[in-house]
């Protein structure tokens, strides 16, 4: 059985006020293109098809143009997408009836008396794709992986290679460009084991985080394919490539051979310097020497003592408009004392952005060289009380 592994589309997605509907398509066509050149048996499509729960009617059609011209590409194929966190369940399930005289397989919702042969989708002589979509643990059936593991078993009497597909966050993970991971929380999912699985999959398509893995300690089975291309800026940075995964499974209980196929971006997600932060005249001299003619977003990171002068956004827009790029925004990392010694940390104003009253209260003690004692924090905790009492 070979498979075409896709996920994180987020079709209608946004950057800094800039409509990617242009590097979308282009996405897609080039998912039409592999698709025609690969001739899979299944595409699977692993949730966050849309940025937004409440997708335009236009971006609904990409989506829906795309999907037909994939199928298309090669007929005897079974499409199956599942809903993720940023999808509406409802919307990707209006239209499942006439989207099965295509040979595809939508599904949006799990709910606690869900019967597992609703998610099992067998392939004649091929396999079975076990898909799951997106749902909060509260909302799925005690136990569902290991019920469907145990399903599918029984009905694998030919052994099939059988194929689990999931939208959600798995520990172990590297979630380098989610704002806000943690080991625990991913975009907003909590963290699972991979052992919730069972051992009875061949290969694990996942959806959910951007990066392209395989889960550490899965023996290469369990995969994410990782975003198309890139959603932020911190995923575009480094060496991580953007694109699909193809899976060739020949029959169960024999390890996937899997090969990733890069997806071009015609207008790339740029940051300088490439590396770390520089103070603003060396940012603005390197984006002064960006070359005019290569379309681009543009992210400058600054390393800054004080404060910015307000004319910088202004200055980057002028050289932007001898250019091709798109400038979408100054990155400044704040240098903050942290000792007497005159040591510092570099923050970013994100960063500083999140922090509490408390942590900012005792980085400026200790920026002061003195300590903030028990007797200070419940001094601390009476003046914030008053303040929210005022409030």
């Amino acid at each position: 059985m070979k498979i075409l592994h896709t996920s994180d589309w987020h079709l209608g997605h946004v950057l800094y006020n800039y409509d990617r509907r242009e590097e979308q398509l282009a996405m897609l066509d080039q998912m039409v293109a592999l698709v025609g050149k690969e001739q899979p048996d299944v595409f699977l499509l692993a949730g966050d098809v849309y940025d937004s729960t409440q997708p335009s009617a236009s971006v609904q059609t990409l989506f829906s143009d795309a999907l037909t011209r994939i199928h298309e590409a090669c007929k005897d194929m079974r499409i199956v997408c599942i809903a993720g966190n940023h999808d509406s369940s409802s919307k990707l399930m209006i239209f499942h009836t006439p989207w099965e005289r295509v040979n595809v397989t939508m599904l949006g919702t799990v709910s606690r008396e869900a019967n597992p042969l609703d998610y099992i989708i067998k392939l004649e002589h091929k396999g079975y794709v076990v898909a799951v979509p997106y749902a909060a643990d509260r909302n799925r059936p005690d136990d569902f992986f290991k019920k469907l593991e145990e399903q599918v078993a029984q009905l694998n009497t030919e052994q099939l290679p059988v194929v689990l597909m999931a939208h959600l966050a798995v520990s172990g993970s590297d979630f380098k460009g989610h704002e806000n991971a943690t080991d625990a929380m991913v975009g907003g999912l909590d963290c699972q084991s991979a052992e919730v699985f069972g051992e009875g999959y061949d290969y694990v398509a996942l959806g959910h985080i951007h990066k392209t893995q395989f889960v550490s300690g899965t023996d290469h089975r369990v995969r994410y394919c990782g975003t198309p291309i890139p959603v932020s800026f911190d995923e575009a940075m480094g060496e991580q490539e953007h694109g699909v995964t193809v899976v060739e499974l020949n029959k169960h209980g024999e390890p996937p051979l899997v090969r990733t196929i890069a997806i071009q971006n015609p207008r790339p997600l740029v940051t300088l310097p490439l590396e770390g932060f520089a103070e603003w005249e060396t940012v603005k001299e390197q984006f002064e020497l960006f070359p005019d003619d290569v379309p681009a977003y543009i992210r400058l990171n600054v390393l800054v003592e004080g404060h910015l002068p307000l004319s910088v956004n202004d200055e980057a827009k002028q050289i932007e408009a001898r250019k091709q790029c798109r400038f979408c925004l100054i990155n400044a990392k704040r240098k903050i004392q942290a000792n007497q010694a005159g040591g510092f940390q570099s923050m970013t104003t994100t960063e500083f952005q999140k922090m509490t009253p408390l942590e900012v209260a005792k980085m400026y003690l200790t920026a002061k060289g003195e300590e903030f004692d028990d007797g200070l924090k419940l001094l601390f905790d009476e003046v914030m009380k008053g303040v929210g009492d005022e409030d």
